[in-house]
């Protein structure tokens, strides 16, 4: 089982940000385009369960994403399953005719730029990602990715220090889908 272990953190020095992230040797991805539309179940409300189901769209390329109820503590967890929609949906856009055929209702579409970091330290690798957040703004993301529950919280102390070495100061909880909600129902 893979378990996604990850913060997001309110980002306000970008320049200060990529200056740690290059020397603590972060090495730069390509920048992506990503447009997450996410889906409530018919019988069960994700946002009561605490989960997660979307479409991800990285530039052409459709994803779907299953993301678990959060574990248990301040750094969120979660399981995750996620794969290619391609080549059989080339857009992502028959699946999202079969979801709505089966009951599923769309939320809400989050569009943003990210910025991907990939580093590894004593140890191993983690990624940091800089995202821009179409209504939100910046934010990083420091995430591990660990193979059982055991290891969940080794993850969250690890990502604390990562986090405290990149002088990442103010996380935040909220998934990107919460704040875009937020924002939408105050409008």
């Amino acid at each position: 089982m893979t378990y996604e272990v990850e913060q997001k953190y309110h980002l306000k020095e970008l320049q200060a940000f990529e200056r740690a992230l290059h020397a603590c040797g972060a090495i730069e991805g390509p920048t992506e385009q990503h447009a997450d539309t996410y889906y409530n179940h018919p019988c069960r409300d994700f946002a009561e369960t605490n989960e997660a189901f979307r479409i991800r769209r990285i530039g052409a390329v459709p994803m779907i994403t299953y993301k678990g109820p959060k574990l248990p503590g301040l750094i969120k967890a979660r399981r995750e399953l996620e794969w290619r929609l391609d080549p059989g949906d080339a857009d992502g856009t028959r699946t999202e005719e079969l979801l709505e055929h089966l009951g599923f209702t769309r939320v809400a579409t989050v569009e943003k730029r990210r910025r991907p970091f990939t580093a590894s330290d004593a140890t191993g690798p983690f990624e940091v990602v800089i995202d821009e957040v179409e209504q939100l703004g910046l934010f990083a993301e420091v995430e591990v990715i660990v193979d059982n529950e055991e290891n969940i919280a080794k993850a969250r102390l690890r990502i604390e220090q990562i986090a405290s070495q990149l002088a990442l100061h103010q996380p935040e909880a909220q998934s990107y889908l919460r704040m875009v909600l937020s924002i939408n129902q105050s409008a």
